[in-house]
């Protein structure tokens, strides 16, 4: 299966329900969007819609990815916001953020079609440079890695996860914050 990609969709409600559901079925097969699991789409939904005010704002550009034929065509896989900052000094970058693929599509090679993408509209539109961070112990730095990008920088400890605690079942509540950056 392929993936059909549009930027800029027009955010109609039923686009908007979409990506929350998809967002909060990321989240909860252990995807680092921005929460930690267990929620609801109503847990989602603010953090959503701030994400749709940038867009809306002309702050960011959303990318999304269709399945292209079969069963599910027409199913939204994959999708990604592209920010860019307000200061003239770095227009020539913008931080790719809310990487995503739904759990359905998972092992498809849509990631990696979902960030050429994303590389492909950055560079039709002058950028040079593409930022992300993402939530270390979760293999994250390693597909992005494969994706192009280099490791920059770390910030030890940088995320405290909620419900978790020091010696709670073994999982430590921090996590480090991985920057990396791809050069267009």
């Amino acid at each position: 299966m392929t993936l059909q990609f549009e930027v800029d969709p027009e955010l109609t409600e039923q686009l908007r329900a979409e990506i929350v559901a998809c967002w909060t079925d990321v989240t909860n097969a252990g995807g680092a969007v921005g929460f930690v699991p267990p929620v609801a789409m109503d847990d989602v939904l603010p953090t959503a819609e701030k994400q749709f005010a940038g867009v809306l704002a002309g702050q960011a550009r959303l990318v999304v990815g269709r399945v292209a034929a079969g069963e599910q065509a027409g199913r939204l896989a994959a999708l990604a916001f592209l920010v860019g900052g307000d200061f003239a000094f770095t227009a020539h970058w913008q931080t790719v953020r809310r990487v995503m693929v739904h759990p359905d599509f998972q092992g498809e090679g849509y990631g990696y079609a979902l960030m050429a993408e994303i590389a492909a509209v950055a560079r039709e539109s002058g950028l040079e440079l593409l930022l992300l961070d993402c939530r270390g112990g979760t293999g994250a730095d390693l597909f992005y890695k494969k994706c192009g990008y280099e490791e920059y920088g770390r910030l030890p400890k940088a995320l405290k996860l909620p419900g978790r605690t020091e010696d709670g079942e073994g999982a430590t509540p921090y996590r480090d914050r991985i920057l990396m950056a791809l050069e267009l």
